[in-house]
């Protein structure tokens, strides 16, 4: 056995600080170059021919990394876009489709089925199909004026579809840089978190609430208990536990999640048979899994949305309860 100091020094005296491969490193390297001068090659087309859609159009098809290079434009991530694609796919707004032509690009999908699409049939898509590629740029160039959008997509998000940016105006790209610079510590706040709209109207209803495991699923089911979002008004005398699901993106696991909340609401029914378990189930990733979300919702006495309606009906039902 090697003792512990040597081990201990070995870690410190051999540490290579930052790992890297100087292969890996050069091959990336000259793929960020080539994104690099193709913006470059661009940003000149647009100075000297002005802005036209077919100078972006023409970018998707014949770059390999043209898509890579408009992202890189805008500072829309690649599973934006996906999800925005997504989006589009399972909503019927009439602006919104005649924007991006979906109606020839898009084959009849149920409901039921609708997966979000990988990378390479993504990609597929942009080399083989001229309308998708000219809905893609049509979202760009117009998609933030699109009311549904405008309602539905994230401000931080919206703002990223903006005709300004395509125009290599300083103002834009900079703002572009900040947003990449942002984007972990915007998703990580709390206010961006749903569940933080739930809070508020505990908060303003004075209802007190608490987090953790349920002391007799603990004691009685430690394998199959779990930790829950909201009891309230507390652990030792719970009458409300909320528990929330927002998937913004769709996922194999959201199979198991139903399953784990259908146990979960039998654990409470015969631990807690006074008590009410509610859930949250919002997010396009449920809208698109309608068969997980049939056996979701069956766990719960209740569902509810962050739906400004809902919001309310929910308000509603805590105000009931806690009069009692």
């Amino acid at each position: 056995m090697v003792s512990t100091k040597k081990k201990f020094r070995t870690v410190i005296e051999k540490n290579t600080f930052y790992f890297f491969n100087q292969d890996f490193e050069e091959k990336y390297e000259g793929y960020l170059g080539s994104i690099k001068e193709t913006l470059l090659v661009l940003k000149n087309k647009v100075e000297n021919e002005g802005l036209k859609k077919e100078t972006f159009e023409r970018l998707l098809f014949e770059k390999e990394n043209g898509l890579v290079a408009l992202l890189a434009l805008t500072g829309f991530s690649n599973e934006s876009l996906k999800r925005l694609i997504t989006l589009i796919r399972v909503v019927n707004d009439k602006e919104l489709n005649n924007l991006v032509y979906k109606t020839r690009w898009c084959a009849k999908e149920s409901p039921d089925n609708i997966r979000e699409w990988s990378d390479d049939l993504f990609n597929k898509h942009i080399k083989a199909n001229e309308h998708f590629r000219k809905g893609i740029i049509n979202l760009f160039f117009e998609g933030s004026s699109v009311p549904f959008l405008a309602k539905t997509v994230p401000l931080f998000e919206l703002k990223k579809l903006s005709i300004s940016k395509l125009k290599f105006e300083i103002p834009e790209m900079i703002d572009t840089l900040i947003r990449y610079k942002e984007k972990g510590s915007y998703s990580g706040m709390k206010e961006n978190n749903p569940e933080a709209l739930i809070e508020n109207i505990l908060g303003n209803l004075q209802v007190t609430f608490e987090r953790g495991d349920l002391s007799e699923l603990v004691t009685n089911a430690p394998d199959n208990k779990r930790t829950m979002d909201f009891i309230l008004p507390s652990k030792a005398k719970p009458r409300v536990i909320i528990e929330s699901s927002f998937l913004a993106t769709t996922s194999s696991g959201q199979g198991d999640k139903s399953k784990t909340e259908i146990s979960i609401d039998f654990l409470i029914k015969k631990h807690y048979p006074r008590a009410h378990f509610v859930g949250f189930v919002d997010g396009i990733g449920w809208y698109v899994r309608k068969g997980d979300l049939q056996r979701m919702v069956t766990a719960y006495e209740d569902v509810f949305t962050y739906h400004k309606y809902e919001l309310r009906r929910f308000e509603n039902f805590i105000r009931k309860i806690f009069k009692k």
